[in-house]
């Protein structure tokens, strides 16, 4: 009878059941199990290609960084960020502080202010005028400017302050209000309409002791050098409020403008290319100073560009453009104003011609003399009409109401030299002097 048995097969994983039996000792009993070898995996092309890549990645970026290390280190690359600070540092004048916040470099003009302010004064103009009414009468008006003045030195009986000459220009009066608020009035020393420069005087008798040890005199740069983008500060009586101060850069040289001059508000035209900043310039900051950050004058306020559709652009007159003028305007007789029933006339009748027209038909700026009064000081001088007036004892008159406002300083009887233009058969003018006594 056959009967049936179970066992485990070591070589296999599951049980198997059969049928057969094989009795202890045969010879199938005696073969051992034979083992089935595995076979052998090899290592996948693709795991193979993905670390070759993985390699290379590492050793680039190692060769990378460590060439741009030394790169750095010995050419210098890659400062902006870490040496910023001092790169700006060397740049900018030890006199002036510096406050850093984050990545911001503000600079701070205090101490700059500090100089130049015990040089600035206020000026403020009275002038008195005739007015007509609706009936046909006439009353007397009076009106009130604010401007700027630059102490630049002094002689043995007077202070200078060189100023614009629109703002000193028909003026009664000017009064001077120093840094400690004292005032003490001022006579004109010379003026010329055409570079808008003025040099008024002060009595030294007349300023109090205590005011001569707060003022100083200001120091005069070089307007040659700037350079656009650098710091320019402005320090002027804007709105006659007093002295304020506004800071700004160089924003260009040498502009040649028609502008509106920020104490009238008429049209301008510039006798000498300005220096545009975008400090701010406004009414009553006219003859104030324009300072670099080593708090010397670089320039005199004297125009801004006014329109809606305009911001951030003011004028100054370059300092180095006007120093020789200024000096010849200081060495002039200070001038007062002589009573009008005893004031001296020139003897002719004249017309204006202005910058603008003056360059369209080819001729000086100045008074167009159109008839010579018989018997007068012209007259006797041996003026003839067609000639131009171009100046009176060094001052230049661009206009009739320039020339004007300069004879109110001189009498009867009185000589003045005059500066004219005699036109030439080719066209051209050619300039003389003569000596005319104001009858």
């Amino acid at each position: 009878m056959d009967n049936q048995y179970s066992y485990y097969n070591s070589d296999s994983s599951n049980y198997h059941y059969s049928n057969q039996y094989t009795a202890p000792g045969s010879e199938q009993d005696h073969k051992a199990p034979e083992k089935k070898k595995k076979p052998r995996r090899g290592v996948p092309k693709v795991v193979t290609a993905a670390g070759l890549a993985i390699l290379f990645g590492v050793v680039s970026s190692a060769t990378f960084l460590t060439s741009n290390m030394i790169g750095s280190r010995l050419l210098g690359l890659n400062r902006g960020t870490s040496d910023s600070s001092a790169v700006s540092s060397g740049n900018v004048s030890t006199g002036t502080s510096l406050s850093r916040s984050s990545s911001v470099v503000t600079s701070d003009v205090s101490d700059v202010v500090d100089e130049v302010m015990p040089s600035i004064v206020s000026i403020t103009s009275m002038s008195v005028e005739e007015v007509q009414n609706f009936f046909g009468g006439t009353y007397q008006q009076q009106s009130s400017g604010a401007g700027t003045g630059i102490i630049i030195g002094e002689n043995e009986s007077e202070l200078l302050i060189v100023t614009n000459n629109h703002v000193v220009q028909g003026s009664d009066t000017l009064t001077v209000t120093f840094n400690d608020s004292s005032n003490v009035e001022a006579n004109i020393k010379g003026t010329d309409a055409s570079y808008d420069v003025a040099v008024i005087a002060v009595s030294l008798d007349d300023i109090p002791a205590e005011t001569k040890e707060t003022i100083s005199a200001a120091t005069l740069g070089d307007s040659t050098n700037l350079k656009v983008g650098e710091p320019a500060i402005a320090i002027g009586n804007a709105l006659g409020y007093g002295q304020s101060v506004t800071t700004g850069v160089i924003s260009a040289l040498d502009r040649s403008v028609t502008a509106t001059n920020s104490q009238t508000g008429e049209k301008q035209e510039s006798g000498v290319n300005l220096i545009q900043t975008d400090a701010a310039i406004n009414e009553g900051n006219s003859g104030g100073a324009l300072v670099n950050v080593n708090g010397e004058v670089i320039g005199i306020n004297s125009a801004k560009l006014i329109g809606d559709s305009v911001e951030g652009i003011g004028y100054a007159i370059p300092i180095s453009d006007v120093s020789d003028l200024i000096q010849s305007l200081m060495n002039q007789e200070t001038k007062t104003k002589v009573p009008e029933d005893n004031r001296g006339l020139i003897g002719i009748t004249g017309i204006s011609v202005s910058d603008a027209f003056s360059q369209q038909i080819d001729m000086p700026s100045g008074v167009y003399v159109t008839e010579i009064a018989s018997g007068g000081g012209a007259d006797k001088a041996g003026m003839t009409k067609g000639c131009i007036i171009t100046g009176i004892n060094g001052s230049t008159v661009d206009s009739m109401d320039a020339l004007q406002a300069q004879l109110e300083y001189y009498a009867k009887g009185e000589t003045v030299t005059l500066t004219i233009q005699i036109p030439q058969t080719n066209g051209e003018y050619e300039e003389e002097t003569v000596e005319v006594t104001l009858s």
